[in-house]
């Protein structure tokens, strides 16, 4: 049946059902939605979700079909406004974080996009306990629209405006630049700024690793190459990344000109996989 011949009857059902299943809640007509207040909050629910599923079974399912799907909203917007109540306007606590590439399975549920092939960006919620990854079920709960617009600049303003940057041996002979804020879960973020602390990087371009998401650390390299340096590199990187209670990264990647990244291989000193170009994938 078509969406638009049975949306007359399922409200019905939803206002015959709503003083049982939700009594506090509310249809609201004009814009085709139930509001459900919960404490200071009134959330609303669209039914078209419920009129597309009513659409396509039986009629005699649908009163069971509208129950269930009455409890789960107000369970659903039990749990958001809880968020709310928690982390008060939870846009002012999004941070992004560059994460090892997640696995399908966990991309699908977790509000993030990819960062080249090696790193995916991460949209985390700020909170000393109850901090993490931000769901994509949880965006679409609290209403959250356009997050980058809000994490993006509550991380570069408002988390890495104070990162300190100094060179520290790494051999006898030579430093590594190091990008850091002790304590900062956010650091790694800064992947997308690479140039910005590399402004003696050649054309042979400069070594990267992110070991913990406190810390980035660099090399730029000369015509010879990475020589000596890249195993030192790679040990110091695998310690901190083994050490750290926030670790990110054991590897060592090999950053161009042309902000190309590719993994490289301390044993043999040459590239792991096959370089590509990276391009931005968000503007400040």
């Amino acid at each position: 049946m078509d969406v638009f011949d049975v949306s007359a009857d399922v409200h019905a059902l939803i206002v015959d059902l709503l003083p049982v299943v939700c009594p506090s809640a509310r249809f609201d007509p004009e814009l085709s939605r139930v509001v459900v207040p919960v404490g200071r909050f009134e959330p609303a629910m669209p039914t078209l979700t419920i009129v597309e599923r009513c659409a396509q079974a039986d009629p005699a399912r649908w009163p069971g079909l509208v129950e269930e799907w009455l409890r789960d909203t107000a369970d659903r917007f039990g749990l958001a406004v809880a968020d709310l109540e928690l982390f008060g306007d939870i846009r002012k606590r999004l941070r992004v974080r560059i994460e090892p590439r997640l696995g399908d399975e966990r991309r699908r549920w977790i509000a993030c996009r990819p960062a080249g092939r090696y790193f995916d960006a991460v949209v985390h919620i700020d909170h000393p306990e109850y901090g993490g990854p931000l769901t994509v079920h949880r965006a679409r709960l609290l209403g959250l629209r356009r997050i980058g617009d809000y994490a993006v600049p509550n991380t570069y303003e408002g988390e890495l405006a104070d990162v300190q940057v100094r060179d520290q041996p790494i051999t006898a002979r030579e430093t590594v630049r190091v990008v850091t804020k002790p304590g900062c879960r956010y650091v790694s973020a800064l992947f997308t700024e690479l140039e910005r602390f590399l402004p003696d990087a050649g054309r042979a371009g400069a070594l990267v690793a992110i070991p913990t998401h406190s810390t980035i650390l660099l090399y730029p390299l000369g015509a010879a190459g990475p020589g000596a340096v890249l195993p030192a590199l790679a040990q110091v990187a695998a310690d901190m990344h083994a050490a750290s209670d926030d670790p990110c990264s054991p590897d060592v990647f090999r950053y161009g000109p042309d902000r190309s990244l590719v993994r490289l291989d301390p044993a043999t000193r040459a590239a792991a996989d096959e370089p590509r170009p990276r391009r931005r994938f968000w503007r400040r």
